[in-house]
């Protein structure tokens, strides 16, 4: 990666100025015009027409020759003909060149050696300590010294020095570079990457990218960030309004698709979006106007729906819904609006600079369902799904994370969704004789699980079992759930009113239906989608800091990947309980919605049953 889009401008800067250069003798007329000429030349892009002119000028001009053939010499190198820059450079003298020309020429001796299979030297020349670089020239540098880096075998350096490069760079330049420092990293593989994320510090700037590169290589690693600091706290010195983080865009799209299929899904996560909206009126902090559009499912629709949010003057868009929609907005070559997508896309390609990805992610579940194990002392497993997509893609990350913890998978079994006696499936197990350490994790519906629970029994295994959040209906039946007694499993804490700072979901579920049952997780995440949109800049840049969600602790990586730390609950008496009591807390943010400026009124309730989950 050459990163040129950033090298041109300096470029053009250098030539356009040739012509005022301190020199030793002052320049003729002829000479000033002549180098105007060749400046003018460089910015027109007639880049070669620009070398030879500057190649005159060096001929015509000895006490300023070093000069003129440097400008020469970036000229043919911005052009992408660094053979012919080669022989000029060869000639140059360093002590014939003033201010930041020094360093350029180091960098053009070290894109010379790197494009002749010389990386020793381009490290050498990237890598002095005593030569002080402009700050414009930095990026180049570093991005000279990464690639000699990778060209000498040491991956690992090179992705440091473009992690390293991060914060310099915008736009197409920094995605770029981001994805290379990801490559490097996955090149290094699986067992190298965990050892040396293992033997880091928590908030070591290099765990995020460990584990975008992991992630990339196919496995799902629980990100565990140290959650120290809440969202929206008070300012000191500032009055009540003013809350730490907190950026309210004036104008919001949200986009979701309004088609068969989808109709309830979007309903609920509407819903919950204008609930959060209406009910934060704890302060006076200003809050934005709501505009909803139709996605229409697919990546073209999504697209026009983005256009348009934009063109009405939107600040930031939330949405869309879809992994084909998202796929399509997050795969143009320019966003110019700030997005939150509400779900990932399928390639393993890093958001834009100013893309954010939010999602339900069954992945998400098994991860943390494994370290709920190890963190209980439970180090073999035995694992009973579903045959559905969501109980599959669970299994796979809780056995990834549950391996790479130190657990052993001892186990496994998948139930059919028609069958009703599962004992086949408990027999397979062979978990009579289980170890002391052993536990069964389990990823299913609720009726499965009723059906499940009591066989498990019969057949005298008595391990303890986890679920993830499948198992709960979405309202209490105690009844039914005494069968489930001593099941634990993790979920989103509004649905159990285990996180303050949020309307009660008892209250608001009396009031909509759609906050209840199948749909109460999309709606818990309809209301963190409208509560992270002031704080998501914030928590990108911000590690260790969160919001106490409806659906979970959030927090953000610097990628733009919104991370859910989820509650864990357990079934005493047929009730689902939080473990560890409430997730309150006394500084959590308090909204930000004053009574005025209300959005277009919500859609009436959505049709019945939508999975509680998007990714």
């Amino acid at each position: 990666m050459r990163l040129r889009r950033l090298a041109l401008p300096g470029l053009l800067v250098s030539l356009m100025l040739s012509a005022c250069v301190a020199t030793l003798a002052p320049q003729s007329p002829a000479e000033i015009a002549a180098a105007q000429s060749a400046a003018g030349l460089a910015s027109q892009g007639q880049l070669d027409r620009a070398a030879q002119a500057y190649q005159a000028l060096a001929a015509q001009s000895p006490g300023r020759a070093d000069h003129y053939n440097l400008l020469a010499a970036e000229a043919y190198r911005q052009e992408n003909a660094l053979d012919r820059a080669a022989p000029i450079v060869a000639g140059i003298q360093r002590k014939g060149l003033s201010d930041d020309e020094p360093v350029r020429l180091d960098l053009l001796r070290a894109e010379i050696a790197l494009h002749r299979r010389d990386p020793a030297t381009a490290l050498q020349l990237t890598t002095q300590s005593d030569v002080s670089v402009p700050p414009n020239l930095q990026p180049r540098l570093l991005n000279l010294r990464a690639e000699a880096l990778a060209d000498t075998g040491d991956l690992w350096s090179a992705a440091r020095t473009r992690v390293s490069m991060d914060g310099l760079l915008q736009g197409a330049d920094r995605a770029q570079n981001r994805d290379e420092a990801v490559s490097l990293l996955a090149r290094l593989g699986i067992a190298p990457l965990k050892q040396r994320a293992a033997a880091m510090q928590q908030g070591d700037p290099m765990l995020p990218w460990i584990a975008e590169a992991l992630g990339r290589l196919g496995v799902t690693v629980a990100q565990q960030p140290n959650l120290t600091q809440p969202v929206g706290t008070l300012v000191p010195g500032s009055n009540a309004s003013v809350r730490e983080g907190y950026k309210m865009p004036a104008q919001i799209a949200l986009l979701l698709p309004d088609v068969d299929g989808l109709v309830a899904a979007s309903s609920a996560i509407r819903e919950g979006f204008f609930t959060a909206y209406y009910q934060d009126a704890d302060t006076h902090a200003p809050r934005g106007t709501i505009r909803v559009y139709d996605s229409g499912g697919n990546a073209a629709s999504a697209i026009k729906a983005y256009t348009q949010a934009v063109s009405d003057g939107a600040q930031i868009v939330v949405g869309p819904l879809t992994r084909s929609e998202v796929m399509g907005v997050l795969g143009q070559s320019s966003l110019p609006v700030p997005v939150l997508a509400l779900n990932h896309s399928d390639n393993k390609n890093l958001p834009a600079g100013t893309a954010s990805e939010f999602a339900l992610l069954p992945e998400d579940e098994g991860a943390q369902a494994a370290d709920h194990l190890i963190d209980r002392g439970i180090h073999s497993a035995y694992v009973v799904i579903a045959s559905d997509d969501f109980a599959k893609r669970t299994a796979n990350s809780f056995k990834t994370e549950f391996t790479a913890k130190g657990g052993q998978i001892v186990g496994f079994a998948t139930i059919s969704s028609g069958s009703v006696n599962y004992g086949d499936a408990i027999n397979s197990l062979n978990a009579g004789n289980a170890a002391a350490d052993a536990g069964i994790f389990i990823s299913m519906r609720t009726e499965q699980a009723r059906l499940l629970l009591p066989q498990l029994r019969v057949a005298r295994i008595t391990l303890p079992v986890f679920a993830t959040s499948h198992i709960y209906s979405g309202s209490d039946n105690p009844t039914a759930d005494r069968d489930l007694e001593g099941v634990e499993f993790c979920d989103a804490p509004w649905l159990f009113d285990a996180q303050s700072g949020l309307p009660s979901h008892q209250d608001v579920a009396t009031q909509l239906p759609v906050a209840r049952g199948a749909t109460a997780q999309l709606f818990a995440f309809g209301m963190d989608a409208w509560n992270l949109v002031p704080y998501i800049d914030w928590l990108r840049s911000h590690p260790g800091s969160y919001l106490p969600g409806a659906s979970g602790q959030l927090s953000a990586d610097t990628f733009g990947h919104v991370n859910r730390q989820l509650t864990w609950l357990k079934f005493q008496d047929g009730v689902a309980r939080p473990m560890n009591g409430s997730l309150q807390m006394d500084n959590a943010p308090a909204g930000p919605a004053p009574s005025s400026s209300a959005p277009a009124p919500a859609s009436s309730a959505p049709t019945p049953a939508a999975p509680p989950a998007n990714g």
